[in-house]
């Protein structure tokens, strides 16, 4: 596993084997033959059984921040109108 922080985001990536595609759904293993399910549809088009793919996952602060303004936003829009 890698781990990374970048202008305050962090970044993790892990290598996993494709067991099998099973419908919709992408069966991956980890080192531990621990089992990871993800849409099949995010797998790149060659990916075959046995490929090692790496999967990376990121958080997106600023995207965090302005989702939350927007709810606030809306909450605070819902409850005034509620009088």
């Amino acid at each position: 596993m890698t781990y990374i922080m970048k202008n305050n985001t962090e970044i993790i990536s892990s290598e996993f084997t494709l067991d099998r595609v099973e419908g919709e759904s992408a069966i991956l293993l980890d080192e531990n033959d621990e089992k990871v399910e993800l849409p099949a549809k995010l797998l790149p088009k060659e990916a075959s059984d046995g490929e090692v793919l790496v999967v990376t996952v990121a958080t997106e602060k600023a995207e965090t921040r302005r989702r939350e303004t927007k709810a606030k936003e809306i909450l605070n829009e819902i409850l005034s109108n509620s009088d």
